[in-house]
């Protein structure tokens, strides 16, 4: 039996990034445009910048909602 080819386990093991609009982190936070984009200045909520675009990753938002399900916790 062959192992796969190398290209096939990279993919595999890199998680997929994936960019979210600010309106649809508006909506999945049930936000205002203004505290979504409190949120990006402040720093609580992590972004990159296109151009004049701002995109948001997944990955910033599960840890936004993990980091205040914590503080809600405690």
């Amino acid at each position: 039996m062959t192992s796969p080819p190398l290209a096939v386990l990279h993919a595999e093991s890199a998680p997929a990034l994936d960019l979210l609009t600010v309106h649809q982190v508006m909506a999945r936070l049930q936000f205002s445009r203004s505290a979504a984009y409190d949120l990006l200045r402040s720093g609580q909520l992590t972004s990159i910048a296109l151009g004049r675009a701002r995109r948001i990753p997944t990955h910033a938002l599960t840890d936004f909602i993990r980091t205040r399900l914590e503080q809600e916790a405690a």
